[in-house]
């Protein structure tokens, strides 16, 4: 019998895959720290947004599948650069004005334009803290600020003032000459403003761990490197924190890929050895434009909770996380069936499989039972037809159509029913266009309704041994000898006469979910005409 280390050893799943490399690092020797660290980076500049959630929830999944081949402890800790200088202002919060008098300040010397935390890197580090606490993520928080102020990185930083000229030699590689005459990889806080200045140094001295170097204003200043005094640029910033916290392993996007070397470089420079990555593909908008933090444009996290639980958003994250894939409302309605799918699959698969599906890197190696006996894409069909304007307008046709059913007893399809009316009115109802069949569609459903007729009024259970298959052969039947070529144009024709869509449920499905009787009804005022009048 298979183990389900040695299925892990052997699988394909990209989580394994990374944690195997992860793995290779200590084949020798186990860690001198005692652990294996993985990280993510964050950059409160702007509300944070599913791509950073995202970096926390690939790290897990392969933080637990590392867990699963090797005894080593791991920690994960989410890094948050809250000591950048606010370059710009972003575009979705408020009070720009007061953003705007503060630009070029450490993010946590902004004041919050919310009002409610001691600044506004604090405020979006709560933003991020809070949905990370809400999936139950096991990490520690870390703020560049803290470790800068508090003395935690100035062995590296006087580290920095020794070896200056060779992170300087990496990064001037990378620059044009423009850029080079004025680039110092430290950059000094004003004493007087607060601004994060980005000023050429007059001179580093690495003995007292100083860096003398002119203002705005042509004034000459002398500084420390440590104690929170002056901050690295984030190139370096992110070699500098390999090396000071032994980081085993940080995923970034395909944006970051090109500076990997620098990155790698400057841990080196500084003794360290750098950690093993994964560069992951971007997230787009419905305009296949990268989503941004600053526009504030793509999904939020809290605007898909709105609409679907989140352990679908967590499917959406596991999905070819090296393809760019578009982050819009419409990609919703599809992570959540098709994660329940993989939900009633997993039971009766081997180990072998149950380690690549889907859900098991979303929860952990123990992931739930699926209750959701009828579809998010049915659920909002039935919201449109049958015009609910809360969850309880359609639990009396789900009760009909699985009668062991109840909101108690089937909490996630409860709580899909809400999403899905919600879903419905802000998204679908909108966008509905009815329109009147071909003669060709006309006469297949007028054929479907008399068979639909023909069927006895008793409960469809009492029909059927599964009323969902028995009603959607006969569906099939009609389109095949009504020469629908290809068939699928026949289910097109249905729901654009009768639910205003282009895409559907399986109508054998739909029928048997909304009720035979309301379905001839449907059929017979779409046929005269009355859906598209209305």
């Amino acid at each position: 019998m298979t183990t389900l280390r040695d299925a892990a050893m052997n699988s394909k799943a990209w989580p394994f895959e990374e944690a195997r490399r992860v793995l290779k690092r200590y084949e020798k020797e186990p860690p001198k720290k005692g652990y294996v660290l993985f990280e993510t980076g964050y950059g409160p500049s702007g509300l944070p947004h599913i791509g950073t959630f995202g970096e926390v929830q690939r790290t897990t999944m392969i933080r637990r599948a590392f867990e699963i081949i090797s005894d080593i402890p791991t920690k994960l800790l989410c890094f948050s650069d809250d000591m950048d200088g606010m370059r710009k202002v972003p575009e979705n919060v408020p009070q720009q004005d007061l953003l705007k008098a503060n630009i070029q300040k450490p993010l946590t010397a902004v004041p919050d334009p919310f009002g409610e935390f001691p600044s506004f890197g604090d405020h979006n580090n709560a933003m991020l803290r809070r949905f990370l606490d809400t999936f139950g993520f096991e990490y520690e928080f870390a703020s560049a600020t803290e470790y800068y102020t508090s003395g935690k990185f100035d062995d590296m930083l006087m580290l920095c003032a020794e070896r200056y000229e060779q992170i300087m030699a990496i990064m001037l590689k990378s620059l044009r000459e423009e850029r080079q005459q004025t680039y110092s990889c430290f950059l000094p806080i004003h004493p007087e403003t607060g601004r994060v200045l980005y000023v050429p140094m007059k001179n580093v001295d690495a003995k007292n761990g100083e860096i003398t170097f002119d203002d705005e204003d042509g004034r000459e200043w002398t500084l420390p490197v440590t104690g929170g005094k002056v901050k690295l640029q984030w190139k370096p910033d992110f070699g500098m924190r390999w090396a000071a916290l032994d980081v085993d392993f940080e995923m970034y996007g395909k944006d970051h890929s090109t500076n990997t070397p620098i990155y790698d470089g400057i841990c080196r420079v500084l003794g360290g050895r750098a950690p093993e990555h994964f560069t992951y593909e971007l997230f787009l908008d419905d305009q296949g434009q990268k989503i941004s933090k600053s526009k504030g444009n793509g999904l939020t996290i809290d605007e898909w909770l709105t609409y679907a639980a989140t352990e679908s958003l967590g499917y959406f994250m596991y999905q070819k996380p090296k393809t760019a894939k578009r982050l819009w409302w419409d990609v919703i309605p599809k992570a959540v069936d098709e994660y329940h799918q993989q939900l009633r699959a997993f039971p009766d698969q081997p180990v072998e499989k149950q380690i690549d599906n889907p859900v098991w890197h979303i929860h952990g190696g123990k992931p739930p039972v699926s209750n959701m006996v009828v579809p998010f894409a049915m659920l909002l069909n039935l919201a449109s037809v049958a015009g609910a304007t809360d969850k309880a307008g359609l639990w009396g046709f789900i009760k009909r159509y699985a009668p062991e059913a109840s909101p108690e007893t089937h909490p996630d399809l409860d709580a899909a029913a809400g999403f899905a009316v919600r879903y419905f009115q802000d998204f679908v109802a909108p966008g509905l266009t009815f329109r009147l069949p071909s003669d060709q569609e006309r006469a297949a459903m007028e054929d479907l309704l008399a068979r639909l007729e023909a069927l006895p009024a008793t409960d469809l259970h009492e029909q059927f041994e599964d009323p969902s298959e028995g009603l959607q052969t006969i569906v099939f039947a009609v389109g095949n000898e009504h020469g629908f070529e290809p068939l699928r144009s026949w289910f097109t024709a249905l729901y654009e006469v009768l639910l205003g869509q282009s895409q559907g449920p399986r109508f054998g499905g739909f029928i048997a979910l909304y009720g035979l009787a309301e379905t001839i009804a449907l059929m017979k005022r779409a046929l005269a005409g009355e859906l598209v009048k209305g």
